[in-house]
């Protein structure tokens, strides 16, 4: 049996500081058992009925 990939906080971090620098929308993260990273993006920066209330309070939602 194989040891589970070690994943950190800073990884993802710098994932989305990444990914937002670059002007793209991120909308979900997936970490996989293997330690990968998978980012999801939006095609616009608002959309009906998705999200959340703390969206609104960061200024990332409508």
């Amino acid at each position: 049996m194989s040891r589970r990939a070690r994943f950190r906080q800073a990884d993802l971090a710098r994932a989305l500081k990444a990914a937002v620098d670059a002007g793209l929308n991120p909308s979900q993260v997936v970490i996989d058992p293997s330690g990968e990273l998978r980012l999801s993006f939006s095609t616009s920066s608002t959309q009906a009925g998705t999200g959340n209330p703390l969206d609104r309070l960061l200024g990332n939602g409508s």
